[in-house]
């Protein structure tokens, strides 16, 4: 809650911290006011009030300046987080600034935000910008490029047709493209035909596994013991903490198909695992992000309605089990469960066109990609 300096003038506008909870309502509700309500998707309220408390654990690794931009009429037209990681320096191997949840009227708004970004990227002698990553690229961020006019979903971007000449307008160069996906009609695509090489019996040794709500905790740490090896050799993944994981997956419990939660085990060794949830746009859309415990009631009691989409949020193979068909085996069994169980669409999140093997088994499911993503990068001299 503390920032540099209590104002940053550029442009004719006055960037600041919010310094009250009316202000940070300001921060929470801009979007809301800028962005058609059925397309963009909000972050938790829950999620940026702990960054503005400088709570969570993120803390461990950097720290986060939440801030607004208003003109000079006093009305707010921008907004960002300027924040640090210690994760993303050594991956980048540059000290960078972070730019997150960046929302604003006009190229102008953008420009000024980015003007403050360097301003405090130099009292700490940072190099690089990056953005717009809330708070790091594996959790939520980027730009979409194409398909405006498809709707957003959870843990994925979306905004209007001129965030990207707006970007690169304020300096930045897109970064680590890639693409969203959604996959429709799920009934009319046989699992026996879509992944044959996932057809039949396991292969030995191999073992399936479902998740169950008792225990998630448990399971969490099973996930998490692939998710960061799978990853690992991306360009843009930092490792997941515990801490991380449990609070990403808050709630979780509640809301989980236990046979969208998979993973295999090779001699007892968790080797592949993929990740779909019920797709809550709609409800977070709803409640513009808030969770009070009068949402989180209305949803426990409406939760059977968001049985028609799903979210695949991530999957992996662990280095030394790829090349042996675990994927097609879990992808064959995901979309056999996902048709059981009454979905009709599956959206997931973004693929790197770097990873076409990824993206071919989404085609061979008969899907396309939804909009394209994009980060940014700014060196600064």
């Amino acid at each position: 809650m503390t920032a540099p300096a209590p104002s940053f003038d550029v442009g004719g506008l006055s960037i600041a911290p919010p310094r009250t909870k009316a202000e940070l309502q300001e921060f929470i509700e801009l979007p809301l006011r800028l962005h058609p309500r059925d397309r963009y998707v909000p972050l938790w309220q829950d999620t940026v009030t702990s960054w503005w408390q400088g709570l969570g654990p993120h803390t461990a690794h950097g720290s986060v300046i939440v801030a607004l931009a208003r003109d000079a009429h006093g009305t707010v037209v921008g907004r960002t987080t300027v924040h640090t990681d210690s994760r993303m320096d050594e991956k980048l191997g540059v000290r960078a600034q972070l730019m997150g949840a960046t929302e604003f009227t006009g190229p102008d708004v953008l420009a000024g935000l980015t003007a403050y970004a360097e301003w405090v990227a130099r009292q700490d002698d940072r190099t690089t910008l990056l953005g717009p990553v809330s708070l790091l690229p594996n959790q939520t961020g980027g730009v979409i490029t194409s398909g405006f006019g498809e709707r957003g979903f959870v843990d994925s971007p979306w905004n209007p047709e001129h965030y990207p000449a707006a970007w690169e307008a304020a300096g930045f160069t897109p970064v680590w493209p890639a693409a969203t996906w959604v996959c429709e009609d799920l009934a009319a695509h046989d699992p026996d035909e879509v992944f044959p090489r996932g057809a039949g019996p396991l292969p030995a040794g191999v073992e399936l596994h479902h998740g169950r709500r008792r225990g998630l905790s448990r399971q969490l740490g099973i996930l998490r013991s692939m998710l960061n090896p799978s990853f690992a050799q991306l360009p843009y993944y930092t490792q997941i903490t515990a801490e991380e994981l449990s609070a990403a997956t808050d709630g979780l419990a509640w809301l989980l198909d236990e046979d969208l939660l998979l993973w295999l085990t090779v001699d007892g060794e968790p080797s592949a695992f993929v990740l779909v949830v019920p797709d809550l746009t709609a409800f977070v859309q709803s409640t513009g992000g808030r969770m009070a415990l009068r949402d989180q009631v209305r949803l426990l009691l409406t939760r059977r309605r968001y049985r028609r989409d799903a979210v695949l949020i991530i999957k992996g193979t662990v280095p030394e089990a790829q090349g042996r068909g675990l994927m097609s085996v879990l992808s064959h069994r995901l979309l056999a469960n996902l048709r059981a169980g009454g979905y009709e669409s599956l959206r997931v999140t973004f693929i790197g066109e770097d990873n076409p093997a990824s993206a071919a088994q989404f085609a061979a499911m008969g899907g396309r990609p939804l909009h394209g993503v994009t980060f940014y990068r700014k060196d600064l001299v």
